[in-house]
């Protein structure tokens, strides 16, 4: 590899590093709690699929005087070399650290991926991973931590890998075992995978040159799939007897979001809220700095992340540009009928699901149109400064 081949490289290593300097920063002195995962981890090392201690009074389901987790499991297990290193209660306490690793990988893989994608200034490339590590709500579930922004930081980073090799060699087998990873961290995930499908078929959407039915990439990219889907079977059947029950529907809630589930785990009347919380929610005003607080139910992403609007700017005639709006849609779709809304929190973090397709977006836009303009650079900045306030809020909400 020569100089001018080393130098993205090099500048990537460089931001990771910050990135991950700024992350522990952020999140150094806030201890969530909840390091479920970590006890989860050590409960599957044990043969267990249940925990033997209590960590919280909410997003808990007991059954039978045990305890169980339900959020998706794939974080659990991609943790327990950690745990069997170092226990799930030192995990835990280290959690901080953990999580600002991950948060840091994700801008690695980010930067990764826009190169492939063919955004050559190192300029806009950073542009754009400052747009994702810090104008999104990765910096918000960094620094709060918990069970329930792990999972968003290890679901980012599978996807971005799913991206990565669309990019790259596209073997749909690795592909199918990232996805299903990431639906077995979120489940809309899930939805995602039909587009992998097309994206690996080169299917053109304006009917001039519709390739052959790329079956074994197919076949290979279901069978990758496959071994996610059937352990989620298994491990509900273990958990609770029958292999359609999540547990999503049999954790203990605070009174509000109780009352919102009884109106349906997923149901067109949650659509309303969770459409304010991502597109219109606003701060109140208030008269010191830093003149505005968040009431922790959500906020329009066109104040947090105003910077994504770049990707608009990708280049349509790319029936790979349809693919990544198609994908980042469908899995918000699930999102937007389900009845959590996502609090607490700063933004809407049910979007990150979406945006590593937004990020390719935005890297098509930039080596499409040749860089990053200024004007979105001051969107990005704009958006920044936003959730660096965020930080604060984390600690005073």
């Amino acid at each position: 590899m020569n100089g001018d081949g080393r130098r993205p490289v090099l500048v990537g290593v460089a931001i990771v590093v910050i990135a991950a300097v700024i992350y522990w920063l952020c999140n150094r002195d806030f201890d969530a709690g909840r390091g479920d995962f970590f006890y989860l981890a050590d409960a599957f090392l044990h043969g267990r699929t249940w925990l033997d201690v209590r960590l919280g009074p909410n997003d808990v389901i007991v059954v039978d005087g045990h305890y169980f987790v339900p959020f998706a499991p794939f974080p659990a297990i991609a943790l327990m070399p950690v745990v069997a290193i170092l226990g799930p209660v030192t995990a835990d306490q280290v959690e901080s650290g953990i999580n600002a690793l991950l948060a840091a990988a994700g801008v690695g893989m980010c930067w990764w991926l826009l190169g492939r994608i063919g955004v050559r200034r190192l300029v806009d490339r950073t542009w754009l991973v400052v747009l994702f590590g810090f104008s999104t709500q990765i910096l918000w579930v960094t620094t709060r931590g918990g069970v329930w922004h792990t999972g968003h930081l290890v679901a980012t980073l599978l996807t971005l890998g799913c991206l990565v090799e669309v990019w790259g060699r596209q073997r749909a087998w690795l592909i199918g075992l990232l996805a299903g990873a990431a639906f077995l961290t979120r489940a809309p995930l899930a939805f995602a995978v039909p587009f992998y499908a097309l994206m690996l078929g080169g299917f053109d959407l304006r009917g001039i040159a519709l390739p052959r039915i790329p079956w074994r990439s197919w076949v290979a990219l279901g069978l990758g799939v496959l071994p996610s889907i059937a352990f989620f079977f298994l491990y509900n059947q273990v958990r609770f007897g029958t292999p359609l029950e999540s547990g999503y529907a049999l954790a203990t809630l605070p009174p509000f979001l109780e009352a919102q589930r009884e109106q349906g785990l997923f149901s067109i009347v949650h659509i309303p809220m969770n459409l304010d919380y991502l597109f219109i929610h606003l701060p109140h005003l208030i008269p010191g700095p830093p003149f505005f607080r968040p009431d922790g139910l959500g906020m329009s992403v066109f104040l947090t992340s105003p910077g994504l609007l770049f990707a608009v700017r990708a280049d349509w005639r790319q029936s790979r540009s349809w693919w990544l709006a198609g994908a980042a849609i469908a899995v918000l779709i699930p999102t937007l009928l389900y009845y959590g809304g996502g609090w607490l929190q700063y933004g809407y973090r049910y979007f990150l699901d979406s945006i590593p397709f937004v990020m390719a977006l935005c890297g098509i836009a930039a080596a499409s149109r040749g860089c990053v303009g200024w004007g979105w650079r001051a969107l990005i900045a704009f958006g920044t400064v936003i959730m660096a306030i965020g930080v604060y809020w984390a600690y005073h909400l």
